[in-house]
């Protein structure tokens, strides 16, 4: 670290083997990959039992008597609870935030969901009972005995459907279906830019919804110490202090500060695991009743029932255009099914979260967007990988291709005419954001020459001869991350050991690997004498953990601000030691040395001498520690171009994708071979959506039709390509760092990309109405009308 006797400087990291810039391999893997990780289900407590939830089999239905004597006469069953003796004890309630606020100031309707419900099942999965047992194979037996009387009642699983007054209410209470109507933006400067468009597109679209499907499937141990009234819960989450703001108050009846959240490895969460379930209070709630442990741990059926669910939009957009191709104004609508029960993502996704990116890098002026979150009979949504930027940014890129075809300008033209210039940076967009860095139209061009565009004409006429149609696509994009908080603690041991613990919660990122990277790079410290502490809220402390790509950037920068806290720190006891003033010592790569001199002291030296009180200055307190809580008041905007190439069957409508590129610009790189991954991933769980996965309900029933991976396709390692990556680089402005979000980018750029690859293998059909996932089926469908 280099600072000019000042600071860090991220730019002198890459002098570090171990520090930013490097491809270190994961800490975390020798243990992951030699079986000693930790999961929730490796936790077992002295004591504990296992629970074992009643679902309703139900899409709607008013519950009428619980019976529980069969399920509680069964051998090792300790005790039946069911959502009556919930209310008694006044807790259990999940209250999601009252917002955002509806056109007019109209409040949004979130009526507070019971962790056991007692007036009605709204969907199957809902909770009806619990059954707590010495063995989970004893309460999975004796909830299978529970004795529900049941009111089947109409359902609705669309919802498209659910805006018809006429059709089933999922809470009775409520006037509508319509959780809340939310419109921003600049409605009549849209219709009057609309009414001097040269050309108008128009297009209709079904986001469609999906299972999230994490490798680890949901747990929770519940654990209470009637000497404090305080709960322990082991569970899997994107950070603690989200579950217990959740489980304090109405979801147990105690403050926060009697609530530990403490979080083992995670096997995959991309944002279902970051809010509170039902279970969590459950276990928790159960543990202090019968005055032991309890610990749950679905199965995949389990999951595919009660995780929450992500997407499922209908959106009609539309993008004004001058006789010149110039971009006047966009407006869009969209329709959200927000299941049974809102969380705290879910009715942001659509509106105020998802439309952000109305304009994504294009010079619009004008926006208007409305949006109505929607009640049904499904299992509830929240954040998932994206969470608003896939959604919008498919809507307005598929929205540019469209107009393309439609006027006859070459698509990637259109874009170049449109885009947002290095020159025009800062730029400020019309929902609000502001734009930083980024050269939008070098990520474009690129990209397109690495995916080799001009040769493709001549791959698609060898394909054709062969029965095969060869179709190239790409997207544009830029998305707002890193917002929000995250604290950071740094503590030197007598031993110069530094301990680094952060809110931020690894879902299998690599956390240890890159917050070491960064520490490394700013204190000079070798990475395998750093320590990287997460996952427990008495150690780590209150923050937002883990979540719209803000790991690197927000924690990151809390590492950046508490080295320098500690360097200062340093100054004045290597001062001691070197008999200089704190003025001239000088900090660079672990070494504080007297400015113009060969005396110099490391690091770990100045943190042995922290401890003796004979070398500390008068009043200072003993070690060499440091604490910064970082907020981020502004996004960082990573950006970049992804180039799709597919391949479709003629005789089967099979679609392959053959070619797949990107271009990408993340700012300063703290870790390029773990940036890569988490671009894949990523990328993998974008075409999973566009080509494979489709979460479907029958619309009669609420039955969840495709309840096991039988059923619900995700993509294999033999449906991808090798991808090949390129890369740009301009400094991120908004964090001392440089860094730029990274985990949510994959599907942003992914779904459009391939989706506009497939319509242009299509380019001689008629495909109004063709939507994700592309299957072989639709596809066919499509070729055979126009034949």
């Amino acid at each position: 670290m280099q600072d000019g006797g000042n600071g860090a400087h991220p730019s002198d990291a890459s002098e570090f083997s171990d520090g930013i810039g490097v491809s270190v391999p994961r800490r975390e893997d020798a243990a992951l990959l030699t079986g000693h990780g930790r999961f929730i289900d490796d936790i077992d407590l002295a004591g504990q039992l296992h629970a074992s939830f009643v679902r309703s089999p139900y899409g709607h239905a008013r519950i009428g008597t619980v019976d529980t004597q069969k399920a509680a006469a069964m051998p090792g069953v300790v005790a039946v609870l069911t959502g009556s003796d919930l209310a008694a004890d006044g807790v259990g309630l999940l209250q999601a935030p009252a917002s955002p606020v509806g056109k007019d100031g109209t409040p949004i309707h979130n009526p507070p969901q019971s962790a056991m419900t007692t007036d009605k099942a709204r969907h199957v999965g809902d909770t009806v009972a619990m059954v707590v047992a010495e063995t989970r194979d004893a309460a999975q037996a004796a909830a299978e005995l529970l004795d529900v009387q049941w009111e089947e009642l109409p359902c609705v699983t669309a919802a498209i459907d659910a805006l018809d007054p006429q059709s089933p209410k999922v809470w009775d209470d409520l006037p509508s279906n319509v959780a809340v109507d939310w419109e921003m933006g600049n409605k009549a400067g849209v219709e009057d830019a609309f009414s001097q468009a040269s050309h108008v597109t128009t297009l209709e679209l079904v986001n469609n919804r999906i299972v999230v499907a994490a490798l680890e499937p949901r747990g929770a141990i519940g654990v209470h110490d009637p000497a404090g009234d305080r709960y322990t819960i082991y569970t899997p989450t994107g950070g603690g202090t989200a579950i217990q703001s959740s489980l304090a108050g109405q979801g147990l009846g105690v403050p926060e500060a009697n609530i530990r959240v403490v979080t083992p490895d995670v096997g995959g969460g991309f944002g279902i695991k970051n809010q509170a379930y039902p279970e969590q209070i459950l276990v928790c709630w159960a543990a202090k009743r019968l005055g032991r442990p309890v610990k749950w741990f679905a199965d995949r059926d389990d999951s595919f029932l009660t995780d929450r669910q992500a997407r499922d939009h209908v959106m009609q957009a539309s993008l004004a255009l001058d006789a010149d191709g110039q971009f006047l104004a966009i407006r869009c609508r969209t329709i959200s099914n927000m299941g049974a029960y809102l969380n705290g993502s879910g009715p942001v996704i659509p509106t105020g979260g998802g439309t952000r990116m109305l304009t994504n890098v294009y010079r619009i002026d004008t926006v208007y967007a409305e949006t109505q979150c929607m009640y049904t009979n499904t299992t509830p949504i929240a954040a998932y990988r994206g969470a608003g930027k896939p959604e919008f940014c498919y809507m307005v890129e598929r929205l540019v291709d469209a107009a393309a075809r439609e006027t006859g300008i070459d698509p990637a033209e259109l874009r170049r005419r449109n885009l947002i210039r290095e020159e025009d940076l800062p730029y400020r967009t019309p929902t609000g954001l502001v734009y930083d860095s980024g050269d939008f139209e070098e990520n474009l061009d690129a990209a397109l020459s690495r995916a080799d565009r001009d040769g493709f004409a001549a791959r698609a006429a060898a394909a054709r001869a062969s029965g095969k149609r060869l179709g190239f696509g790409f997207s544009v994009y830029t998305e707002p991350d890193g917002f929000k908080d995250n604290r950071v603690g740094m503590e030197f041991d007598l031993s110069g050991h530094l301990t680094v613990t952060t809110t931020g919660q690894t879902n299998g990122q690599g956390h240890e690997t890159t917050f070491a990277q960064v520490a490394a790079s700013q204190l000079g410290v070798p990475g395998d004498r750093i320590t990287i502490v997460q996952g427990d809220t008495d150690r780590v402390g209150r923050g937002s953990g883990t979540g719209g790509s803000r790991t690197a950037t927000v924690v990151g920068a809390a590492i950046y601000h508490a080295s320098l806290d500690i360097v200062q720190q340093g100054r004045e006891i290597a001062g001691r030691l070197l008999q200089a003033s704190a003025d001239d010592i000088e900090f660079d790569h672990g070494m504080f040395r007297v400015a113009g001199t060969d005396q110099a002291v490391g690091i770990a030296e100045v943190a042995r001498a922290s401890y003796d009180e004979s070398v500390m200055p008068d009043g200072a307190g003993l070690g060499l520690e440091a604490s910064y809580h970082f907020v981020a008041k502004a996004y960082s905007y990573p950006c970049g171009c992804h180039v799709a190439e597919v391949e479709v069957d003629e005789d089967t409508g099979l679609v392959e994708l053959v070619r797949y590129t990107l271009v990408s610009d993340f700012g300063t790189v703290i870790n390029p071979m773990l940036l890569q991954g988490q671009l894949h991933g990523g990328i993998a769980q974008g075409i999973g959506q566009i080509m494979y996965e489709d979460c479907l309900y029958d619309g009669d029933s609420g039955q969840l039709l495709t309840g096991s991976f039988m059923d619900y396709c995700i993509p294999r390692a033999t449906h991808l390509p090798m991808f090949d990556w390129g890369q740009t680089e301009t400094f991120c402005k908004t964090n001392p760092l440089g860094v730029k979000g990274c985990g949510e980018s994959g599907p942003t750029a992914a779904l459009p990309a391939v989706m506009n690859a497939v319509l242009d293998a299509l380019s001689d059909c008629e495909t109004t109405g063709l939507d994700m996932p592309v299957t072989p089926e639709k596809i066919w469908r499509v070729m055979q009308s126009a034949q």
